[in-house]
């Protein structure tokens, strides 16, 4: 059966983790929530280094069903595991560590050659070096490639970029966005990050306290008003879009996706390329139908979802529809009422700042 299903119950000192979980079967689930809200915790037991009780499988393939009395140790389970700190082996060269996970897996059952991880991470040119010699974002590009070297049939990170500061955080994303791309292995992805979700993710699963408040797609789970993503200061929805052309003029970019087109500051991309957005509901102002003239360029048809609670009473937010595309404003409650917005209204949604990310 494909997809990644996870069922697991074990209880903590401080509440009970528990997960029923249907995942999809290739690119990046993220396990998202507050600190000691049982993300790693729940790595662990699909690992097999926790014993919750319960079942995993990985499309296809039974790790646990405690209905079986079935357990497979985690040195049998074909997974990689990625932690925040790199763990390589100190005595050993770049080539050296990255062998150590080739030879873990007979050769006719590798699925990621070794030219393929090296290209991949960018690290051909690392080989020789001592482990040492290279910064936080090469080691983790290294532990990555390891992982990857032993074909694991599922990828596990866990905060894998919590030890970087930002400099190296923004070196290796753009590797984890091409694993992501280029590799049919599901990977689990920890992390307390939203803009790393919002970037690599595309399913997204919230923990609070040990239970799933939701598993979704990540543009439904990060406009659901009931859920705290929502209400945060930096809520924010993800747009997938492309570079449909430059205006040198003014040095603009078009971006088009399934609700319109979007005009951003130019950037570096070329005419057909994918761009990913971020659309902050801080900066989503509504209008009403009509008169044109504003500042601002982004203006686009859009109906009124619903409304939620913000985190100052004096706010609210809107959800809103743009052809298919969910959007968040977040406006007073006063400029509602003066506006007279309600369910299903038809509205302008002007978007005053799109963040590209990547």
């Amino acid at each position: 059966m494909s997809g990644v299903h996870v069922a697991c119950r074990l209880p903590l000192a401080d509440f009970v983790l528990e997960a029923d979980l249907t995942l999809p079967g290739r690119g990046v689930t993220a396990l998202f929530g507050p600190s000691g809200s049982g993300k790693t915790t729940l790595l662990r037991c699909v690992a097999g280094l926790a014993r919750g009780v319960g079942r995993v499988e990985i499309n296809g393939e039974c790790w646990q069903d405690d209905a079986r009395s079935f357990f497979l140790p985690t040195h049998r389970r074909a997974l990689g595991y990625v932690f925040q700190e790199a763990s390589l082996f100190a005595h050993l060269s770049v080539r050296a560590n990255l062998e150590f996970g080739l030879k873990r897996i007979a050769p006719v059952e590798r699925r990621v050659g070794w030219d393929a991880a090296l290209e991949l991470l960018g690290i051909g040119h690392l080989l020789e070096r001592g482990t040492e010699a290279l910064s936080g974002g090469e080691r983790q590009r290294v532990a990555i490639a390891r992982a990857l070297l032993t074909s694991p049939r599922l990828l596990l990170m866990d905060e894998p970029l919590a030890a970087l500061d930002a400099r190296r955080k923004h070196e290796i994303l753009p590797y984890l966005e091409r694993l992501h791309d280029e590799l049919a292995i599901p990977v689990l992805y920890v992390s307390h990050s939203p803009d790393e979700v919002a970037r690599l993710a595309d399913h997204l699963v919230l923990l609070e306290q040990g239970q799933v408040l939701a598993s979704a797609p990540t543009g439904e789970v990060l406009t659901r008003l009931d859920l705290p993503l929502a209400r945060d200061e930096e809520a924010a929805v993800r747009v997938d879009a492309r570079v449909l052309s430059h205006d040198e003029a003014y040095q603009l970019t078009c971006l088009g996706f399934a609700g319109g087109l979007i005009q951003v500051t130019r950037k570096a991309l070329a005419v057909g390329a994918a761009a990913r957005i971020k659309i902050q509901a801080r900066d989503v102002s509504i209008a009403l139908a009509g008169d044109r003239r504003s500042s601002i360029v982004n203006r686009l048809p859009a109906r009124i979802v619903g409304f939620g609670e913000a985190a100052h009473p004096a706010q609210c937010l809107v959800s809103l529809d743009v052809a298919g595309t969910p959007l968040l404003a977040r406006i007073t409650r006063l400029s509602r009422d003066q506006l007279g917005l309600v369910e299903g209204m038809m509205v302008v949604a002007q978007i005053k700042s799109v963040a590209l990310l990547g």
